[in-house]
């Protein structure tokens, strides 16, 4: 469902990733580990369309995210870590807006609004302005706008930042449903909601794939250590 081979970012001078490659299978939870500037989200911005690759290739559910962008963006739900919000907009508005941004017709969006935004949380919000809540509820609005359109994959970049201990549970659990119907790119810093979520991690530093594999696997050729563990032993940072 998601293929990436041989990606390769610089920055100038400087490669935020360098030969990265990676897939994803359909209906599969994927965590994606690595210390801050590891590389996650500049390789979660070019699978969502939002920066080009230096060189390499990726696809998403066949479609290839540089030569035929539109295409697969259509088949993306995309959550950044700092997720862009129209704040003078209340809950229901934005989602709707969203909506006919993304094609969906009259009835389609309606019932996927109300979709989204039950499983999200936000029924005692949804007609509160964007700019009165907290983080959290924020993160929920995101949350929502990258299921909206029912997409074939997701792409969550710190989903449970800002949460509080029940909504990361409730988070939690709600992206292992959610792993039923969409393939799911996680990147977390919370390494045991990781073991309790992910079929497979992909650990990546310094720019560079370190480790992937299911986590059974993983963790084996580490000595059975925990994912904690073995990336402290590989990055060196204690998160």
């Amino acid at each position: 469902m998601i293929h990436v081979e041989h990606l390769t970012k610089y920055y100038g001078d400087y490669p935020a990733v360098r030969d990265v490659s990676f897939d994803v299978s359909k209906g599969k939870i994927v965590g994606f580990l690595g210390p801050n500037g590891a590389g996650k989200s500049t390789t979660m911005r070019i699978l969502a369309g939002y920066i080009n690759a230096t060189s390499g290739q990726a696809t998403i559910d066949g479609k290839d995210v540089f030569w035929d962008p539109i295409e697969a963006r259509r088949r993306i739900g995309y959550l950044p870590e700092s997720c862009p919000l129209y704040t003078e907009m209340r809950v229901e508005e934005y989602l709707r807006f969203r909506g006919g941004l993304k094609n969906m017709g009259g009835q389609e969006r309606r019932t996927r609004m109300e979709y989204v935004i039950e499983r999200c949380w936000l029924k005692d919000v949804r007609r509160q302005l964007i700019g009165t809540l907290s983080k959290g509820y924020r993160q929920r609005v995101g949350l929502a706008d990258s299921l909206l359109a029912n997409p074939a994959v997701l792409i969550l970049d710190e989903p449970t930042v800002g949460l509080d201990p029940v909504q990361i549970r409730e988070t939690r659990k709600l992206i292992k449903e959610l792993g039923d119907q969409h393939t799911i790119l996680l990147s977390t810093h919370i390494l045991p909601e990781v073991e309790m979520t992910c079929d497979s991690v992909i650990l990546i530093h310094q720019g560079v794939v370190a480790a992937q594999g299911s986590i059974g696997d993983v963790r084996n050729q580490h000595g059975n250590q925990s994912l904690e563990e073995i990336f402290v032993k590989i990055t060196g940072v204690t998160e």
